[in-house]
């Protein structure tokens, strides 16, 4: 445990992250100075009368003064008042950074630009299922200090990469990368690479490093690596992969079948992957079948996440919001099955500069039209020259699609871009989907 006694403490970000550690460092009496970026951030009222802010800005003397920054995830780590105080020799810390400090239990991380949500979730109910106290927190929507008040065995991490740019001492018993596709280019100014380098942080000092056999910007890289410390997934020749028979999906376990994808609730292959990943992060904790058939037929999912919410007349809604980038949109239309119909694809919101000629493929033919609509709803309709829609926002395009719908076709709202062009977040844009849809359909 450290000893912050002393120690010159700002706080950057006043969303829940950062009034977890205002809250943690106040335990430890000692005082910190907060700062946003926003004029008027949330949770203001929320600041004890003692504390000194500063809004709307970076405040320069405050950064140059302090011993130690702790920046909430949404503030970029290269931010120019930032880059000065680092070469400074000023320490720049995240929230999950100051809980490493503090605990001793083993940590399972993931990380993954796609499916962590789901692969955490299910991680933390196999270990549930087996008996022990598990903590479940980080990027997940629950900060990873509020886990300390508990006595947990083990801890259960979903880790984004702007969270993984302020960690520096994470030795997790087991740790994934799930997959890399071009996401927060614009968080980045030397793209992919830098985003795939700092997803891998997460293998450092790892006693397990599971990876995706399927994807290769998955694997760890450098001197440091862990080759003697990999476990895959994905491919036959490892101990966790699919395996067909008669048209039927069997996930295999150590070379045994553990269940028909039938007899789950949960659809689509990309899900199936989920499921072998989270089989393979909790292996090394020797979990009985029984454990994972249980929880298995009982997982549902996460909300947003390739969610059928209505079926009516032949046709099948789903809510997939969570899709934010086109490597999560094509995952959905490769979990699609369906003898007959056609796919109503809704994309749009904010592209954030990604590039989609890779994606193209995926929405050509007869079977699939597009609908676009936000505010790069002009350059997702360059996907393709026919068979495109664009409007404004998701309820017009809905209801074009409730008029054109027939029996076995599929309406997918599964949009590729962020949401907050015209939503406060993913959640609500699935919302809308799930009413509207039960509405028009």
């Amino acid at each position: 445990m450290m000893n912050y006694q002393g120690k010159r403490v700002v706080v950057i970000g006043l969303g829940i992250t950062g009034l977890s550690c205002i809250a943690f460092f106040l335990k430890r009496n000692v005082i910190p100075q907060v700062m946003d970026t926003r004029k008027y951030p949330p949770n203001l009222d929320k600041l004890p009368d003692n504390i000194e802010y500063c809004l709307g800005e970076l405040n320069r003397q405050w950064l140059f003064k302090a011993t130690l920054i702790v920046l909430s995830p949404g503030i970029s780590l290269y931010h120019p008042l930032l880059i000065m105080a680092a070469n400074l020799g000023i320490e720049i810390v995240g929230d999950i950074e100051l809980f490493l400090r503090e605990v001793t239990k083993p940590i399972i991380a993931i990380t993954g630009t796609n499916g962590k949500s789901t692969v955490t979730k299910l991680v933390g109910e196999f270990v549930k299922g087996a008996g022990l106290r598990v903590g479940i927190g980080g990027n997940i929507g629950i900060p990873v200090l509020t886990l300390l008040d508990f006595d947990y065995q083990l801890y259960v991490l979903e880790i984004s990469s702007f969270q993984l740019e302020t960690i520096y001492t994470l030795h997790a018993a087991a740790a994934t990368v799930l997959n890399i596709s071009d996401e927060h280019v614009n968080r980045y100014p030397y793209g992919l690479h830098q985003y795939q380098k700092i997803k891998l942080k997460i293998y450092q000092s790892a006693s397990l490093c599971i990876v995706n056999a399927l994807d290769l910007l998955t694997f760890p890289r450098g001197k440091n690596n862990c080759f003697s410390r990999f476990v895959y997934f994905g491919v036959k020749y490892s101990n966790f992969y699919l395996d067909y028979y008669k048209k039927q999906i069997f996930l295999i376990l150590h070379n045994k079948i553990l269940l028909n994808c039938l007899d789950l609730k949960i659809v689509g292959y990309h899900n199936y992957l989920n499921i072998l990943a989270a089989l393979a992060l909790v292996d090394f904790l020797s979990i009985s079948h029984f454990v994972y058939w249980d929880v298995l037929r009982k997982f549902t999912g996460l909300p947003h996440r390739f969610e059928l919410v209505h079926f009516k007349n032949g046709v099948r809604w789903i809510n997939d919001s969570k899709s934010t980038n086109m490597a999560s949109t094509r995952a959905a239309l490769m979990s699609l099955s369906f003898d007959r119909g056609v796919i109503h694809l809704l994309l749009g919101g904010d592209a954030k500069s990604a590039d989609f000629n890779s994606f193209k493929s995926y929405v050509q033919g007869d079977r699939i039209f597009l609908y676009c609509f936000g505010k790069d709803a002009k350059y997702l309709a360059k996907l393709r020259s026919d068979h495109v829609v664009i409007t404004d926002t998701m309820e017009q395009a809905l209801k074009i699609i409730s008029i054109r719908a027939c029996y076995g076709d599929v309406v997918l709202l599964s949009p590729g871009c962020s949401s907050l062009d015209q939503f406060e977040n993913f959640e609500v844009r699935g919302e809308r989907f799930t009413n509207l849809a039960k509405k028009f359909g």
